[in-house]
């Protein structure tokens, strides 16, 4: 029969702990036996607990997979599961508390605010950020998922939205998953043509940013490479 957490002494037990001194104050180990909820035959929810921070920092955390928790022992497909849907829906209330109506007036705040929607991304993604006259972030959008030279033709998606949330600017992003932000020539062309576009549609494309894990490209900062 598997552990329970009602099984532990009650100074063990992470909900009781969380009900005495809230949740801020629970260790990690703690936080994480609460999502387990059990352990296994041969040990409590605490001990598999910290099997798994021993195996995984927290940073590696966000881009955990099934397959990497079920290798553990005691982890089965559905603990896994629960665990990786937990950590998705912590990062979606992350990146809407941190994007709302937050001024981002220069490149390296967009890439530093944008750099964890490409958390794990194995393709390019294209998003859109829309700005109010003050550059406040009103909202943001995944326009695509997929190689940027396939949605040359699709401009009119990125404004679409604009006129939908008023938006005063855009900047737009797109990530290369081999961590090269060296622009490609389709990358140039597109920016180009984002550029032209918002000119003529009265919102202007402020940048476009590609997104590394450690680095970024601003073609805002590098107009030079740009024959507009």
């Amino acid at each position: 029969m598997n552990y329970r957490i009602k099984d532990l002494p009650t100074s063990e037990r992470p909900r009781e702990r969380l009900k005495e001194v809230g949740v801020s104050n629970l260790s990690n180990k703690e936080l994480l036996a609460i999502i387990l909820k059990t352990g296994t035959k041969n040990k409590n929810v605490n001990l598999l607990a910290i099997d798994i921070l021993n195996k995984y920092s927290l940073e590696e955390f966000k881009d955990l997979e099934v397959t990497d928790l079920t290798i553990i022992k005691g982890i089965g497909e559905v603990k896994a599961l629960e665990l990786i849907t937990a950590i998705e829906l912590g990062k979606r209330i992350f990146l809407k508390e941190t994007h709302k109506l937050k001024k981002l007036d220069n490149p390296k705040k967009i890439w530093e605010s944008a750099k964890y929607l490409y958390n794990g991304l194995k393709q390019e993604c294209f998003y859109c950020y829309y700005f109010n006259n003050k550059q406040e972030l009103i909202t943001y959008k995944l326009i695509y998922m997929g190689t940027i030279n396939m949605a040359i033709t699709h401009t009119r998606e990125v404004f679409k939205e604009a006129y939908k949330v008023s938006a005063s600017s855009i900047v737009c992003l797109h990530n290369h998953p081999s961590n090269d932000v060296t622009p490609s020539k389709e990358d140039i062309l597109f920016t180009e043509k984002l550029i032209k576009t918002g000119n003529i549609q009265g919102i202007p494309v402020l940048d476009h940013i590609i997104v590394g894990d450690n680095s970024f490209y601003s073609f805002y900062e590098h107009k030079n490479d740009l024959n507009i």
